[in-house]
């Protein structure tokens, strides 16, 4: 029987408890010696022993704040960042490395089996990246009129530095204050040092930051792209408007700062309310204006505002896991579903009879045709459908025939009911199912498995260390 908690604990309680699960939205929980349930904000890890107080009181459980750690988890580290706990990106940095594997297979695990009611699945242990350190192959940062304040500045009223500029990440749940971040420890050094000389130029030469509510203001975004492969380095500046004799000396500061450094630099200019940093019209100011990846012995040329992988190396982990669950034969047609510029497709083609990549976008379908050409694969064809309608796929059904497996890569937000439909409607022998969130693929599993598929194989990759996301690869047989 369910207490109704409400009975003896009120909004401001402190209590005491130890952390036993992670949970969602960066929140753990625990039980009070009473039994009660209570989900804790804070940056925890489990088998922390933790003081907190009540926020919520709910009938079958309790909500509250950590305020004090009484007893640290063996799970618990140091973390390397000395913005941890304030910027938003890094939030499991204070966990092992080893542990952060255990919590997300758990994650997975925890979604079939509560959300989408699979019993006995065995989700396999989490494959690591090998160095969980400037992984990344993409950073994007804010510049903003209002800086985020530290706590000790609030508490002395005295700033470390200006307040009215800032170059870094956006502080959890506000749009408009920014971080200042003087190095990122998932970005390369060649990032930083990038991140270092545009800091330094702006204030020299007194760039007016962009300032959201008054929609004013020429420094807007930095986003820096550096091949994993290749050391190529894309230093992409986004601002109001463009100033070529600006750019001119810009591009001067970066070259000597960074004398050997491979580079190319554009300016990006959009005059959009948002803060999103892709810009209307691009100028280039230096080199060729993108940058080459090699991707499972593939190129791919990249630029500015296209998509890719940002965990290089991890994503071949990622492409060899979903060959080896696909088994394709040398006979068999596959589709790529949400295709985007064509890497899954390209390298599923190269063991199989064809490899078709659908995508609604058709930007993303002119440089996955162009990535084809560029490797020489004829094999791989590109069409735009929009899977939410059945009847879309008709033309290229006729022309390639159905599949006997399907991949799909859908968005964050799952697939779209009615595309699942279309998915299974196509009767697949086998489908592959990549995720980047469990109780999308608990969902979506759920409802495949309804239409005579079974759940066979899970396997999560560890993309993006140091944080709760993880991706999750599923493969599902058709039984009937």
């Amino acid at each position: 029987m369910e207490h109704n908690h409400r009975d003896h604990y009120r909004k401001g309680d402190f209590i005491e408890l130890t952390i036993s699960d992670i949970a969602e939205k960066d929140q753990c929980f625990g039980r009070l010696e009473s039994g009660a349930g209570v989900l804790v904000r804070g940056m925890l890890a489990v088998g922390d022993r933790v003081s907190a107080q009540v926020t919520k009181v709910r009938s079958g459980y309790l909500e509250a704040v950590m305020t004090g750690l009484l007893e640290p988890s063996a799970d618990r580290v140091d973390p390397a960042c000395p913005a941890f706990g304030i910027c938003g990106g890094c939030k499991w940095m204070h966990v092992g490395y080893e542990a952060q594997l255990r919590y997300k297979q758990k994650k997975v695990l925890d979604a079939l089996e509560h959300i989408g009611g699979f019993r006995d699945i065995e989700v396999r242990p989490v494959l690591p990246v090998e160095i969980p350190w400037h992984y990344r192959n993409k950073v994007e940062f804010s510049c903003s009129s209002r800086r985020y304040l530290m706590p000790c500045e609030l508490e002395t009223g005295v700033l470390a530095k200006p307040g009215d500029f800032a170059l870094g990440f956006h502080s959890p749940g506000n749009f408009e204050k920014v971080l200042e971040i003087e190095r990122c420890y998932l970005a390369t050094d060649a990032m930083n040092r990038a991140l270092s000389v545009t800091r330094g130029f702006a204030l020299e030469k007194k760039l007016a930051p962009y300032a959201v509510r008054e929609h004013s203001g020429f420094l807007r975004n930095l986003v820096l792209r550096q091949s994993r492969t290749q050391d190529d380095l894309m230093v992409n500046i986004v601002t109001s408007s463009h100033d070529a004799v600006l750019m001119a000396e810009y591009r001067d500061r970066l070259l000597e700062a960074m004398p050997g450094q491979k580079m190319t630099i554009v300016n990006n200019v959009t005059s959009r309310r948002n803060t999103v940093a892709v810009g209307e019209s691009e100028y280039p100011v230096y080199g060729s204006g993108f940058i080459e990846e090699r991707l499972c012995d593939l190129r791919f040329r990249i630029s500015a505002n296209s998509f890719f992988q940002t965990n290089t190396l991890q994503a071949e982990v990622l492409y060899d896991g979903i060959m080896k669950m696909a088994g394709l034969g040398q006979d068999e047609t596959v589709y790529d579903l949400y295709c985007g510029t064509g890497t899954i497709t390209l390298y599923l083609a190269r063991r199989c009879l064809r490899s078709i990549g659908l995508e609604i976008v058709e930007s993303s379908i002119a440089d996955a045709r162009e990535n084809a050409r560029r490797n020489g694969i004829g094999n791989a064809c590109f069409y735009q459908a929009d899977l939410k309608d059945f009847h879309t796929l008709l033309g290229m059904l006729d022309e390639f025939g159905p599949p006997s497996v399907i991949v799909t890569d859908p968005p964050r937000a799952g697939m779209h009911p009615k595309a699942l439909q279309t998915m299974v409607r196509l009767r697949p022998e086998k489908i592959v199912y990549v995720c980047c969130n469990p109780a999308n693929l608990a969902r979506d599993g759920k409802e495949i498995c309804a239409q005579d598929y079974r759940l066979d194989e899970v396997q999560p990759v560890d993309m993006f260390p140091h944080t709760s996301h993880v991706e999750t690869l599923a493969s599902f047989s058709r039984t009937a």
